[in-house]
């Protein structure tokens, strides 16, 4: 067993749940021109939450349960916050799949890269512009 691959797909994992739940506060909030987006952003996380579960069993593990609830990282009381959400959502995701790609190989890295990729391209939508390297910590300079 790949103990680092394993400890990079349980954070993914964490992470999509968490993305999950953060997504059910967007589309309470965000603006019906944009419910849309949600709806299949919420939809992208929730089959790679359960494709990660999946991940982590062929791995050797006990997939991660689900929290009840997450701290959200700011007050959401608008489709603006909503939108900033999805952003942050998305960035934070981005960047656990960066570990993911780094620690495992074969067919699971292949699908972390795709999930990265995915995750970069709806920050950008959300966000408004790009950032040179997704997932990468280095990025965010404020």
């Amino acid at each position: 067993m790949n103990e680092a691959a394993l400890e990079a797909a349980q954070a993914a994992l964490a992470a999509e749940h968490a993305a999950v739940y953060g997504y059910g506060v967007v589309g309470g909030r965000i603006g019906d021109d944009r419910a849309a987006e949600a709806t299949a952003a919420h939809a992208a996380h929730r089959a790679r939450r359960d494709a990660l579960a999946r991940a982590v069993r062929d791995l050797g593990g006990r997939p991660a349960a689900s929290a009840a609830a997450y701290a959200l990282p700011f007050p959401v009381p608008d489709a603006t916050a909503a939108v900033r959400l999805a952003s942050e959502l998305e960035d934070r995701v981005a960047g656990v799949y960066s570990d993911l790609v780094r620690a495992a190989e074969g067919p699971l890295r292949r699908e972390a890269a795709s999930a990265l990729r995915e995750a970069a391209v709806r920050a950008v939508r959300w966000r408004g512009s790009g950032v040179a390297f997704p997932g990468l910590a280095e990025r965010s300079g404020g």
